[in-house]
C-alpha cells in the first residue's frame, strides 16, 4: 500500500498476490455490470452466508475464480467511482483473544467480501465502514486484512476475531506491507480521521484482560501472533520489502525480526515498477533466494513473496495527474508473478478481453491464464538460461505500457460518458492482444532454445 505523496507520480496504490492451495487455481478478469432496483439475496457457496443485497449497485471490475463452488472470490477491483478494494490477506489471531470472540462459521469470509462491498461504496473510508457493519451483523468466519483506496486515501483494515477489527489510514507520505500476520500497531482512539475500529473493542480487551502492555494499546500485541511460523512464513517478506524501500533505516533488521514497523516513510519515492518488483520477488540477490545459489537450507528456510501457487497478482493504481474518468488502472498478472507481465487495464470499461474472460479446462494458449502459466513453467525449467530474456520481455512491456497509457490518456481527455467507456474498453482489448502476442513469441522462442538444453544431448569425440 502506497500513499499519494510517497508515490513517484502522486498515485495511490494498493496491491496483493492472491495465493491459493494449488499451483493451478484458474482466475478470470471481468466487469460486473451495475444493477438497479434489484431485490435479491446473496448466498455464499462457501459457507452459506446469507445477505440481502442493496437494491442498487455500481459497475465494478473483479478477478473471480473460474470454479465458484467455494464462492465467487472476486478478490479485487475498481468500481465506477474509482474506489478500489483488495480482499483479502489472511491474518491470524492468537488463541487468547479467539477464546472470547471465536469466528462465526457462516460469517463473512474472503469469498464474499468484494462482492458484498465494492459495488456499494463511494470512498475508501466508506469501504471500511460498510465492511465493519457487515462484520457486526453477520460476524467474521476468518481473519482477514483488507485494502481500500480512492484518489486521496489508502485504508487497511484487519479483522482479527469474530467481531473485532481495526483500520488505519496509511499516511500520504508512507507505505505499508502486510504478510499474513496481524500488522497494525498502536491505535489512537481520539483520532477518528486516521483510525477506525469495531464499536466495543476497548471494552472487550479490558473485560478479558487481554492487553500485555502497560503503556500502550497495540493491536498487534493484543490480537496478533509471534511464533516460529511467523518468523519463517511472514516476517521475512516484510523484511525484504522494507530492506528494498528503506535500506538505511532497516539495516539492523533481520528476516526474523518480530517488531518491524508496519507503516514507514520510504527513503525515496515509490514507483509502479518498485511495487511490481516486490510482488515478483523471491529474496532476489540474497542467499535465501529459492532460485539462487545459496545452500539448500538457506534457499528453503523462508517463504518467498512470489509463489508457484499465486493465482493472480494485481496492482490498483488511482492516478491524480489525469481526469478521474480515465485515471483508474488495474494492473493484472496471471501466472507466477516472477516470470510474467502486469497488464494495464483502464477500469472505466464495460467488458474485458475474451482471453481474460474465457477459461478452457484444458490448456489452450488463447486463454491468458493458460498462456502465462505455460510461460512461467518454461522460464523456470531453465531459469539460469532464460532469466535475462524473461526480464527483458517484462521490461519491454512495461516501457510499451507507459507509452500506450499516455497515448490513450491524450485521446481520452476529449471524450465523455459512454463514448469514453467504449473507447477505453476497446483500448483494453488492444492492450490484451499485444501482451498475449508478446507472451506467445517469448514462449515459442524459449521452447525452441530449450531443445538445445536437454540432458540427453550427446557429442561423439574422435578419441572415444
Amino acid at each position: 500500500m502506497v500513499g499519494k505523496d510517497a508515490s513517484l507520480d502522486g498515485s495511490t496504490f494498493i496491491s496483493r498476490n492472491e495465493d491459493r492451495v494449488k499451483a493451478i487455481e484458474p482466475k478470470q478478469f471481468l466487469v460486473q455490470p451495475a444493477v438497479h432496483d434489484r431485490h435479491e439475496t446473496y448466498v455464499s457457496a462457501y459457507n452459506k452466508l446469507t445477505v440481502p443485497l442493496p437494491a442498487n449497485g455500481m459497475r465494478y471490475t473483479a478477478t473471480p475464480s473460474v470454479d465458484q463452488s467455494a464462492g465467487p472470490n472476486e478478490e479485487d477491483g475498481f468500481n465506477e467511482v474509482n474506489v478500489g478494494e483488495s480482499a483479502t490477506e489472511s491474518v491470524y489471531a492468537n488463541d487468547r483473544v479467539l477464546a472470547y470472540d471465536p469466528f462465526v462459521k457462516n460469517g463473512l469470509a474472503e469469498d464474499s467480501m468484494t462482492t458484498l462491498v465494492l459495488p456499494y461504496i463511494h470512498s475508501a473510508r466508506e469501504g471500511v465502514t460498510r465492511l465493519g457493519q457487515l462484520v457486526a451483523k453477520y460476524g467474521a468466519a476468518e481473519g482477514n486484512g483488507v485494502q481500500f483506496s480512492d484518489h486521496n486515501e489508502v485504508w487497511y483494515m484487519e479483522i482479527a476475531t469474530g467481531h473485532q477489527w481495526v483500520a488505519v489510514r496509511i499516511p500520504d507520505d508512507c507505505y505499508a506491507v502486510a504478510a499474513n500476520q496481524i500488522a497494525i500497531e498502536q491505535i489512537d482512539f481520539d483520532d477518528h480521521d486516521n483510525y477506525m475500529w469495531s464499536p466495543n473493542i476497548q471494552e472487550f480487551v479490558n473485560l478479558h484482560c487481554l492487553n500485555p502492555d502497560k503503556d500502550q494499546w497495540n493491536f498487534r500485541h493484543i490480537f496478533g501472533t509471534n511464533t516460529q511460523k511467523d518468523h519463517h512464513y511472514n516476517t521475512p517478506r516484510v523484511w525484504f520489502a522494507q530492506r528494498y524501500l528503506n535500506p538505511i533505516a532497516s539495516a539492523n533488521q533481520t528476516p526474523e525480526s518480530p517488531d518491524m514497523p508496519f507503516i514507514r516513510k520510504p527513503e525515496r519515492k515509490i514507483s509502479l515498477e518498485d511495487i511490481q518488483y516486490l510482488l515478483k520477488s523471491h529474496y532476489n540477490e540474497t542467499k535465501y533466494d529459492p532460485l539462487g545459489d545459496g545452500n539448500d537450507h538457506d534457499r528453503h528456510v523462508y517463504r518467498a513473496i512470489s509463489l508457484s501457487r499465486t493465482a493472480q497478482s494485481h496492482i490498483l493504481q488511482m492516478r491524480n495527474n489525469v481526469d478521474a474518468k480515465h485515471a483508474a488502472i488495474q494492473w493484472v498478472e496471471f501466472g507466477v508473478p516472477s516470470f510474467c507481465a502486469y497488464v494495464p487495464f483502464f477500469a472505466n470499461a464495460d467488458d474485458t478481453d475474451y482471453s481474460y474472460r474465457h477459461f478452457p479446462k484444458k490448456m489452450n494458449l488463447k486463454s491468458a491464464y493458460w498462456l502465462n502459466e505455460a510461460l512461467a513453467m518454461v522460464v523456470e525449467s531453465h531459469y539460469t538460461d532464460f532469466m535475462q530474456a524473461d526480464l527483458d520481455y517484462q521490461d519491454d512491456l512495461n516501457e510499451w505500457a507507459q507509452r500506450r497509457i499516455a497515448q490513450v490518456d491524450d485521446h481520452a481527455k476529449n471524450l465523455t460518458g459512454t463514448k469514453l467507456t467504449t473507447y477505453l474498453t476497446g483500448q483494453n482489448h488492444k492492450i490484451a492482444r499485444h501482451y498475449n502476442k508478446k507472451a506467445k513469441k517469448l514462449l515459442f522462442k524459449l521452447i525452441t532454445e530449450g531443445t538445445e538444453l536437454s540432458a540427453l544431448t550427446f557429442k561423439m569425440y574422435p578419441n572415444l
